[in-house]
């Protein structure tokens, strides 16, 4: 067993594993507390982010930081400096995605064309 087929085994649905696989992750859990404690709150962020539960978040980030866990300590922190957002990210159905993606191809882009043509060819190229 490698780190990589560990993560690879938390951050699969747990139904998705194969049965050699998911026993191979309950011994892990069983010997390593912090593991145990790593899978739970990564899988209850999946549960949070696929159903759109945002309003369970509040309730996630205080089980975070009940366990020493010092990498879902600084995301719980980054969260909570835009909380509302998170949760409406969450939450509502909306989604900036293709908007992003615009941008990014527009960005793209420019990089492609730096110091080789003025704002007219740049124009032609977005349009």
């Amino acid at each position: 067993m490698t780190l990589r087929d560990r993560d690879r085994w938390i951050l699969r649905r747990p139904e998705t594993l194969p049965e050699a696989e998911q026993l191979q992750l309950k011994t892990v859990r069983t010997h390593c507390p912090e593991i145990d404690a790593l899978t739970r709150h990564v899988r209850a962020f999946a549960v949070m982010l696929t159903e759109r539960q945002g309003e369970r978040l509040p309730d996630w980030l205080a089980a975070v930081r009940r366990n020493d866990l010092p990498g879902l300590h600084t995301l719980a922190a980054g969260i909570d400096r835009d909380r509302d957002a998170v949760i409406a990210g969450l939450t509502l159905p909306w989604s900036s995605g293709a908007v992003e993606g615009h941008v990014n191809r527009i960005k793209m882009l420019k990089r492609q064309m730096f110091g080789r043509a003025g704002h007219q060819l740049l124009r032609k190229r977005v349009l």
